[in-house]
């Protein structure tokens, strides 16, 4: 989580939608009447630095051009005459623009009802185009950034339609072509076909028949053997290049979704006259794995199995992380055969993605992960009914979205767990009439002001909620006491300080894959962040993961369920003593629309236990 309030007319970076199960990609309905042109008769507002040339009698467009400057989003706004458009007929607004300047030009087609600007009252969408390009920017009713669900707009009240880029050190020009509303009324986007993903049932992506929606693809050398059904598995003879020669099983169309899972399993049966060496990867969006043996040899007749799991330890000091996937975007499972100077043949059985239970080690949750002297500074087991007020604060700020609000009544304490929950609840930011007023309450845990550490090992045993578009995270802040001055200053991650993300979750990526991260030398323009977005973890028998930090001089290591998953050495690391937080907005970088439907939603907390090494502090 990255402590800093973002401009409401940044765009952030989505993932695609998830669609299942397979199907094609869907079309855009067409029209159910003529397009109507907004430009015609409406009232031209250009931003302070912006010039509009008159209108081209020949095409009736617009020429607008942007002189260098520190402007934020220069711009030009077309208002109706009328004071409002009526578009309850149609789905989306479109604009017809033509980039006339010597560089790429990025321009957002913003829709406006009125209402106050803090509660973002609008849809946006964003186009990029080469110089001397023709495109159209199109923004669907309710949809923003690269059509992710927005502002619910109302079609009947449309006050403004702004074109806006960002300020530049170089002049920027474009052609208005037309405004238009289109588009039939609840107009859905479309989906690509590399968008759609199918997800296994019981995880079965081949249990030897080819199981609907799924495929099996032979590259170079490798060629499937056509009707083979001895076992009723699929058999593949490879030739003599083992670094072309790859059998994938791979669905017709899209990506596998895996996020219900963190291993593969393959089994294979050598059907040739020689020896082989099998192995396989898995191939995703995000990367590739890395290549698993299956350890020993295999005879002829024999049959071998091996897994493979989808994440492993992250070493942040080496130059770089290979062998980590996106599990939500599964290209295909691919295997083939070690050096081999003959042709060999291999069959395979069966591939299925599992999810094992953690084997947690019997010393998390009762001590660090190393030895040494340890005391125990904070054991806060929630088993009352009421925050501990000596180290908890349940109010604060919300920098992360603009919609939910931190509301005491949404801390729950129950049946010894604390529980962070989401509702669609209207009120205001820490329940004071004076602050905004959001849709979505969300609960809030802190310990500015009343607790703080510089190093030692920090531990919570945490449950993510399944519900999508939820944000949970139990992470750290500098905190240097009130000599500091305002809480910006106590709280700056330059100067020393840094982020701990100890446990990021954004729910699209289901119940199992993690963010750690870093943030350092503050959130202005010297901001400097690491980590990794693609640590997994099993749950435990309950379903709770068990996330810790071991913190000390110019050393993080990150642990999960009592193993290893990332480490940081640098002298960079952070020597301020910090707070521990626990929050749950909706959003992030790579989410998806929240589902009024799935709420409420809990983010629990089962226990946070810290220690400190005798003497250092």
């Amino acid at each position: 989580m990255v402590l800093v309030a973002l401009s409401a007319l940044i765009w952030p970076v989505y993932a695609v939608p998830v669609a299942e199960p397979v199907g094609g990609a869907s079309r855009r309905s067409e029209s159910p009447q003529p397009k109507l042109g907004l430009i015609d008769g409406s009232q031209i507002k250009p931003s302070a630095s912006v010039v509009v040339s008159s209108r081209n009698p020949e095409d009736r467009s617009y020429s607008v051009s942007i002189p260098a400057g520190k402007e934020d989003y220069p711009g030009v706004g077309f208002t109706p005459s009328s004071g409002k458009w009526n578009l309850s007929g149609y789905g989306h607004v479109e604009a017809k623009i033509v980039n006339t300047g010597r560089g790429p030009l990025s321009l957002s087609l913003r829709v406006d009802n009125a209402g106050n600007w803090q509660d973002n009252p609008w849809d946006t969408e964003t186009i990029v185009l080469q110089p001397g390009e023709a495109g159209t920017v199109t923004t669907m009713f309710g949809l923003s950034y690269g059509l992710k669900r927005g502002f619910s707009l109302d079609p009947k009240a449309v006050v403004n339609v702004l074109l806006f880029t960002t300020k530049s050190d170089q002049p920027r020009s474009f052609r208005i072509k037309s405004i238009e509303a289109g588009g039939p009324p609840g107009e859905k986007p479309p989906v690509a076909p590399d968008d759609v993903r199918l997800k296994p049932k019981l995880g079965r992506l081949f249990d030897g028949a080819v199981t609907q929606g799924v495929v099996v693809v032979g590259t170079s050398g490798a060629v499937l053997e056509p009707g083979y059904k001895p076992l009723q598995g699929q058999r593949i003879r490879f030739n003599a290049d083992p670094g072309q020669d790859l059998a994938r099983v791979q669905p017709r169309t899209g990506r596998f979704d895996l996020s219900d899972f963190t291993r593969i399993r393959v089994k294979v049966r050598n059907t040739g006259t020689t020896v082989i060496a099998p192995r396989f990867r898995i191939e995703t969006n995000g990367g590739d794995s890395a290549w698993k043996p299956f350890g020993v040899p295999v005879s002829p007749g024999q049959t071998a199995e091996q897994s493979l799991d989808f994440g492993h330890p992250i070493d942040l000091g080496t130059p770089a992380q290979e062998g980590l996937i996106t599990s939500d975007a599964v290209k295909a499972v691919a295997l083939s055969v070690g050096p081999n100077a003959t042709e060999q043949d291999l069959e395979i059985l069966a591939v299925e993605a599992e999810l094992p239970t953690a084997d947690v080690p019997k010393w998390v949750g009762k001590r660090p992960p190393v030895p040494g002297e340890w005391i125990q500074t904070l054991d806060e087991e929630f088993s009352g009914h009421r925050l501990n007020p000596k180290v908890w604060r349940s109010e604060g700020e919300n920098y992360y979205d603009k919609v939910s609000h931190w509301s005491k009544q949404n801390v729950v304490l129950d049946g010894g767990f604390a529980k962070l929950r989401f509702e669609k609840r209207t009120g205001f930011q820490n329940d004071d009439p004076k602050r905004n007023s959001t849709p979505y309450a969300s609960g809030y845990l802190d310990t500015y002001g009343l607790w703080t550490q510089r190093y030692g090992y920090f531990e919570a045993r945490v449950k993510v909620p399944r519900a999508p578009g939820l944000w949970p995270a139990f992470w750290m802040m500098p905190d240097r006491g009130e000599k500091a001055g305002e809480q910006w200053k106590r709280q700056d991650t330059a100067n020393g300080g840094m982020e701990f993300d100890i446990l990021e979750h954004l729910s699209r990526w289901g119940e199992h894959r993690f963010n750690i991260a870093m943030h350092y030398d503050g959130y202005a323009k010297d901001h400097r962040a690491l980590g990794s977005e693609r640590v997994y973890a099993e749950p435990d028998k309950d379903g709770f993961v068990t996330c810790g930090l071991l913190w000390s001089p110019g050393l993080l290591v990150y642990y999960y369920n009592g193993r290893e998953v990332l480490r940081w050495k640098n002298p960079r690391v952070s020597n301020v003593p910090a707070i521990l937080m626990f929050t749950m907005p909706i959003g992030g970088w790579d989410n998806n629309d929240l589902d009024d439907t799935t709420l409420p939603a809990d983010f629990v907390v089962d226990y946070v236990r810290v220690w400190q090494l005798k003497g250092k502090n």
